[in-house]
């Protein structure tokens, strides 16, 4: 927007210096033209008194005086034939004046020709010859030309100036407004937009403001009634637990050890819908240490079904990717939970976690089952008992860091979940 606005600017300047510049500069020529004519024919006048009265050596030594000061050649021409002053032919305009006894300037292509006929004279009639040569009609029109130029230029500089700085007063709170917009998508319900600028820009500020708030409104309420839902779990747990504790042996210390992990996940659920930071935007984790222990903890439920399980890291250091710990975890957690539901037991599965280009991490879980259907891609659908929701949780984990997700069929003909997690990013810099 700032370039069109300097670019209108630029054009309507220039319409206008053009409109005022080519005549003032037509006229400047008109002036300079009219000026040394008008300077001849004070020279050529101010011998017709001379001429038509003086001796012919006084008219002689006057005439050469005068020429010598004149800008260009001055010459009389006496009835006899007699030239005086500067050398030039007898022209056309030069017969015509003494034969018609009448005073005219001509029009000539190398300059113009003023002639002044004077009678009184013995001999006949003289004429007066003063000649301007084009030099002279365009002396001082070059350099008029060129300030003129330069004043418009400057003009014009001044404008575009003068353009840029009420520009930039316009386009920087559009500027600021698409930044917090950017912000309030990557769920950065912090960023508030300044109300400054024009009064129509002040109250689209206000307004997205007023969405930003009521959006944060929103989502606060809906992890109250999460919280209130997950709490709701809480009774069947205390009773499961019961259960538990009225059995004996190895299969109550195990069934105890997955109660209290369940409550633990419960309480974690609870604290994270009402504590959530609002600024997940700027999310990170290292993934290897987060892949690496749920994989461990899937892996005693592996054992326990026959399956064999191979974890490839691949990358030594740490990979740092934009979400979570906990919510890494929880797509880990559903993307082999869907393969505990959906395979039977003894099927193997293989965990790759690699580093990703341009930042971040490429998660693979990969099974030799018989094959996951890609309905299942779709939230709420519903395949063997199941809600559908783990791979959209994990779809939109991976979207939220900047990555994607994608499904397809395994080299050994079982499902292929790759998802790209992208790196962290960067807090925006306060002004």
């Amino acid at each position: 927007m700032r370039r069109r606005l300097t670019l209108l600017v630029a054009a309507t300047m220039c319409l206008t210096l053009l409109a005022f510049v080519v005549p003032l500069a037509l006229l400047l020529r008109t002036v300079a033209q009219d000026r040394a004519v008008a300077a001849a024919g004070a020279d050529a006048q101010s011998l017709v008194s001379l001429v038509g009265t003086a001796d012919r050596d006084t008219v002689r030594s006057s005439v050469e005086h005068m020429a010598g000061q004149a800008r260009g050649p001055l010459t009389v021409f006496l009835a006899d034939g007699v030239v005086l002053g500067s050398r030039a032919p007898r022209t056309s305009a030069v017969r015509l004046a003494a034969l018609a006894g009448a005073s005219r300037t001509v029009e000539r292509p190398d300059g113009r020709e003023i002639v002044v006929a004077v009678q009184g004279r013995p001999e006949g009639t003289a004429v007066i010859r003063a000649f301007v040569p084009t030099a002279e009609l365009t002396r001082g029109v070059t350099r008029a030309w060129m300030v003129l130029a330069g004043l418009g230029v400057a003009l014009l500089f001044l404008g575009l100036l003068v353009a840029d700085r009420l520009s930039r007063a316009l386009v920087s709170p559009l500027t600021e407004l698409s930044a917090v917009s950017h912000r309030l998508a990557r769920a950065d319900l912090t960023a508030r937009a300044r109300p400054d600028g024009p009064r129509e820009l002040r109250e689209v500020a206000g307004a997205l403001n007023h969405l930003a708030d009521r959006i944060r409104e929103l989502l606060r309420a809906e992890r109250e009634e999460v919280a209130d839902l997950s709490h709701r779990l809480r009774a069947p747990l205390t009773s499961l637990r019961l259960e538990a504790e009225s059995l004996s042996g190895a299969d109550a210390a195990r069934i105890g050890a997955r109660v209290d992990a369940m409550e633990r996940a419960v309480t974690g659920l609870i604290s994270e819908a009402r504590h959530r930071r609002e600024t997940d935007a700027y999310a990170m984790c290292e993934a290897a240490s987060t892949v690496r222990g749920r994989v461990a903890f899937w892996t005693v439920l592996a054992e326990d079904t026959g399956r064999a399980v191979t974890l490839d890291v691949t990358e030594e250091g740490p990979l740092p990717v934009g979400i979570h710990d906990d919510e890494l975890a929880a797509v880990v957690d559903a993307l082999l939970g869907n393969v505990f539901a959906h395979t039977p037991d003894g099927t193997a599965f293989t965990v790759t976690l690699a580093s990703r280009a341009g930042g971040g991490a490429v998660l693979t879980v990969e099974d030799e089952g018989s094959g996951l259907s890609l309905d299942m891609a779709r939230r709420g659908a519903s395949l063997g008992g199941s809600t559908g929701l783990g791979l959209d949780i994990a779809r939109r984990a991976a979207q939220a860091s900047g990555g994607r997700m994608d499904l397809a069929t395994g080299r050994a003909g079982g499902a292929r979940v790759r998802l790209e997690l992208g790196p962290p990013a960067s807090p925006a810099v306060p002004e």
